[in-house]
Formats: structure tokens, sequence, C-alpha cells
């Protein structure tokens, strides 16, 4: 057994920048991170050595280390159905980035695997790690804001604004059909759901794709403009544009851009209710806006303060900003607490993973059918 804090060890699989935010939050959980497997052998052994720790040759090595109790997947998502499926036979428990497969099929075959294996499997949906967002949600099921008359949001990104940027997401084989909305829509409605209580259960979608060929053959991640060579067809969407009903009947909008120009990371909602309003926006975390019909206020992160939730995920005081980094590292927390036999509230597992993988799988019928489509 790893000699790290709390006596686990971690393996990581993918080397990208993901998987460094996955290395230090198990580090700073207590974990001893025992091993990497990267993109290949020599990848490895550099990742490895800049990491201090082991290489792995392949995921056979991975799955055979009795070191390792935990995988996380940071790896392309044509991958995680093959990795997180093998882990979970394997007796790991399994962090996986999301979207859990390229299609619903893989996502249902994951959840199900993981459900059989007894073993603690979670998707870092994160952003319901923000304090602030953990306040809202608890004013709203306390009832301040009464039932929800509209949801409404965006999130938007310009990091592939550039003809010359791609990415290895840009290929349906390795990324799935859906790029923008299963990258970032995905976390867009699972927040909303889980912050509101509200069910998306129709859509009407459209989608567009405003750069038709981007340079081939990227591997990376977050690949910034490379002008030249050859060029491939985009086949996947830079945005989509949603309808939303949810099962109770209440109505949503939601706009997601990867080609928003001067949006680095803007997740935004307003849920609007019989008695009050909440605004959240991730790339302005510390605070909420909580509307009324004659008093607006402005709602501040502290210690000390409100929910309990908000106090458990409030590590400094006000003016002293949290932000991703520090929502990630609850969340691995939580998994790691979950493994101990803890129940986290809020906890994203597959089976989110699953309910975010059909509201995809909708949004793309949708899409092609033009017709409000059941999730």
């Amino acid at each position: 057994m790893s000699p790290g804090k709390t006596g686990r060890g971690v393996a990581i699989l993918g080397a990208g920048m993901i998987a460094e935010v996955h290395r230090r939050a198990a580090i700073l959980a207590g974990a001893e991170v025992v091993g990497v497997l990267a993109s290949s052998s020599e990848r490895s052994r550099a990742v490895a050595e800049a990491w201090g720790t082991a290489a792995y040759s392949d995921l056979d090595e991975v799955l055979a280390d009795e070191r390792a109790d935990v995988v996380h997947i940071c790896t392309p998502n044509a991958t995680h159905a093959p990795f997180a499926e093998a882990a979970l036979r394997a007796g790991k428990h399994v962090v996986c980035e999301k979207p859990l497969g390229i299609d619903l099929q893989e996502a249902e075959r994951m959840a199900a695997a993981a459900a059989e294996s007894g073993a603690v499997a979670t998707v870092p949906f994160v952003y319901r790690y923000h304090p602030i967002v953990r306040e809202i949600r608890d004013r709203r099921i306390a009832g301040e804001f009464g039932p929800f008359n509209l949801l409404h949001g965006s999130y938007l990104q310009d990091w592939m604004l550039d003809p010359d940027a791609s990415s290895w997401r840009v290929d349906p084989e390795l990324g799935g059909t859906s790029r923008a909305f299963a990258d970032i829509g995905s976390h867009w409605c699972d927040l909303v759901q889980w912050v509101s209580g509200e069910d998306f259960a129709d859509v009407l979608a459209q989608l567009s794709i405003a750069v038709p060929t981007r340079p081939a053959g990227s591997a990376r991640s977050f690949a910034g403009p490379a002008a030249g060579g050859e060029r491939a067809e985009v086949r996947t969407e830079d945005s989509a544009v949603l309808l939303l009903r949810t099962s109770t009947g209440v109505l949503g909008t939601a706009t997601i851009s990867q080609v928003a120009a001067g949006r680095k990371n803007r997740l935004w909602f307003e849920l609007d209710g019989a008695l009050g309003s909440a605004v959240f926006d991730q790339e302005n975390p510390e605070t909420a806006w909580l509307g009324g019909t004659e008093v607006n206020r402005t709602l501040v992160r502290d210690l000390g303060t409100g929910s309990p939730e908000q106090q458990r995920l409030s590590a400094l005081p006000a003016g002293h900003a949290q932000g991703y980094a520090q929502c990630f590292e609850a969340f691995v927390a939580d998994t790691y607490a979950a493994i101990d036999g803890g129940d986290p509230v809020g906890l994203p597992t597959f089976s989110d993973g699953l309910r975010s993988a059909r509201i995809v799988d909708a949004v793309l019928r949708s899409a092609r059918n033009g017709s409000w489509t059941k999730v």
C-alpha cells in the first residue's frame, strides 16, 4: 500500500493540463501518485521524472499495481470507456473525466460497470464545489426563491475562435460526435439541474460550425494557432443553442460556444423563481446576485457564514479569492472520503455522468430532427 498520508495510492492516465490538476488535487488530499501512463513510453518517462513518480509501460501494468487503489482517467474521450471498465474490473476506484464515453451506449455500459463493481466512480463536475453555488442550492432547498419560472444562462469560451486552433477534441473518432456541448454544455446542464433541483426532460437544439476546416492531426487538448499544413473538415459543433423543458414544465435556455471572443470560461446561470432570483458567474465566483421585487442583494462568500456547505468549502476569508483549483481539490477530497465510507453532499458520480450523456444524445438527436426531443 502507498505510504501517502491517507495510505492511498493513485495512478494517473494522461499527462496533459487536466492530468496535472488531478495530480495536485490528489497530493493535497493526502494521496501518493504512484505512477503515470501517458500517450507514449517516452512521454510517460518524461512526465514521471518531472512528477517524481514511476512511469507505466501500459494499462496492464497500471491494473496490476497493488499500490494504486484509485485510477484517475485524464485521457482523450475515446479511451474513457475501455480504461474505466478495465480499472473497475480490476477492483480499482475510478475518477474519470467527462464525458463518460463518446456516445450514450458507452456511458450506459460504464455506469453499469460502476454499479456492479461496488467501487466509487466519480466524474469531475467540479463547478458544484464553488461555495457560493452551495449557498444558492441550500437557499433553494429552504424555499427562498419559490417555484421556478425560468432557468437560463450560457457557457462561453474563445479558445477555438482562431481558424488555426485545433485539438483532438475536434475529431469525432477521439472526442465524440459532440464537441462544444459535450465538453462545456454538459457542465452547465449538470450545474443548473443540481442547484435548481429540476431535471431537463425535453430539448430543442441547434448546432453550428463557425470554422469549416482546422489543422489536422493535433494531439493536444488545448492547441494554439498552428498555421500551415494539412487541414481537415470540422464535423463537431463550435456552438449550440438550446430550448429546454424540465419534468415539472419549467422552461430554460442555454447558449454554448467555444468561439465567443473574449470569453475565457464564462459559465453563467440565472434561476428565476416566484419569490426571487439567483445569478452565478463562474468567472466571478466569490459572489452571487440575489434578485427581489423591491431589493436586490450581492451575496459574498466568507468564512463562518451562510449554509453549512458554504462554510465547509470556504477555506479563505472574503477578499482572498477561491476558484476552480479549490473546487477540484474539494471534489477529489470528497471522492476519497466516499472511498473511506463517507457520503459527501453533491459528489458527482457515474450516474451523473450518464444523465449528462443522455442530454448530449438528446441534443444531437434534436439538432438532426429539428424538433423537441425527449431526454
